[in-house]
């Protein structure tokens, strides 16, 4: 299973850095979420993490970002809601339904699909799914590989998440809660391997 990072929203003390050493212990894509950054903000970031690892990074502004630095897709939203003409790349979009998933996943690669779990980053977001819910659409095939699932995702429940069937899982708030400046780095990386290791 996927294991994806969406970064926090604001700017945090050597972010390349950190980005680059996950990918090193083996995340699959970073999702860069930056609304209030301007174009020049979010370049300095990716100029900092190592450039192998960029055809791993979908941005979610700034599109024409995605050739400039031979990125590997983006992600659709309210602010972008239509890839530019003849894109080609990595296709991604949110859904917050399951009727949305099921309408709208096959023009995509993947969907990330929440909220699974009450929200870690938003506070008083919670979840949108009963366990039955997510059981029967993993049955009727809702949720598949090109699925992934957002929303609470933390190392108590990320077992679950694989065993109903989603192709990959994003996490935003269980990593970020956890890492403010540099230090904080060799305890987050560890905390990754563990999460990387359940998600296999």
């Amino acid at each position: 299973m996927k294991l994806i990072i969406i970064t926090s929203p604001d700017f945090i003390p050597d972010e390349a850095r950190i980005v680059t050493e996950l990918f090193k212990a083996g995340l699959d894509l970073l999702h860069v979420r930056k609304p209030d950054a301007d174009v020049h903000a979010v370049e300095n970031l990716l100029q900092g993490i190592a450039p192998e690892y960029r055809t791993r990074i979908v941005i979610h502004d700034f599109f024409s970002l995605k050739d400039k630095y031979l990125l590997g897709g983006i992600h659709l939203n309210s602010r972008h809601p239509e890839a530019p003409a003849n894109y080609e790349g990595i296709l991604s979009r949110a859904c917050h339904s399951l009727e949305e998933v099921e309408t709208t996943v096959s023009r995509f690669n993947y969907v990330l699909m929440s909220p699974v779990y009450d929200s870690i980053s938003k506070q008083g977001y919670r979840s949108g799914y009963s366990k039955d819910e997510l059981k029967q659409a993993q049955e009727s095939g809702v949720i598949h590989e090109k699925v992934v699932a957002l929303g609470g995702i933390s190392e108590v429940n990320l077992a679950e998440i694989k065993s109903l069937g989603f192709g990959g899982a994003a996490l935003l708030g269980d990593i970020w809660n956890r890492y403010h400046t540099w230090k904080d780095a060799e305890e987050l990386l560890a905390h990754f391997r563990r999460l990387k290791k359940i998600a296999g």
